[in-house]
């Protein structure tokens, strides 16, 4: 018996390319969410509420439907009501039932709001440079490309992350 033959093979660490790329994201994922926890947890936020009070303000004045906005959001709220409360309870947003239809509630930013975000925006833009500040623009491009490519079988048709 030759040495080569004596030799255990190495344990495999992956069962598929598949498992490998998918715990790849997972643990990317995992790595650049400790800096932005980081951010938020100073200001008594999550990186989903953020992200809700991110998207209310791109239709400020307007308000919109608590179930569109959860669609809209970057990760599945399974209860926006419980996410929305908490920002209600520090005036960050509003709530309203139009009088026409009272089973719909519709939720638009506050001032207060407002103030929060632009506090944070140099923050967080320093938050996402030192996450992937790294990588050139045309990695960055690149890498945008192939995550819309891995989710699109995936992605509803009506959604806004094109």
């Amino acid at each position: 018996m030759t040495s080569a033959e004596q030799q255990p093979l190495p344990p495999r660490r992956f069962d598929s390319l598949e498992q490998e790329a998918f715990l790849n994201l997972w643990r990317t994922y995992d790595r650049l969410h400790i800096a932005e926890e980081a951010l938020f947890v100073q200001y008594d936020l999550t990186p989903q509420q953020y992200n809700a009070l991110r998207l209310l303000r791109s239709d400020h004045p307007n308000k919109v439907a608590t179930l569109a906005l959860a669609e809209r959001l970057v990760s599945r709220a399974p209860d926006i009501t419980r996410l929305l409360d908490k920002l209600v309870v520090r005036e960050l947003v509003e709530r309203q039932r139009p009088a026409g239809n009272r089973r719909t509630v519709l939720v638009g930013i506050t001032p207060a709001g407002l103030r929060l975000l632009a506090e944070l925006a140099k923050e967080v833009r320093d938050c996402h440079h030192r996450q992937l500040g790294h990588l050139s623009p045309a990695e960055l491009r690149q890498l945008i490309d192939l995550l819309y490519l891995a989710r699109k079988p995936h992605e509803e048709s009506a959604s806004s992350w094109k």
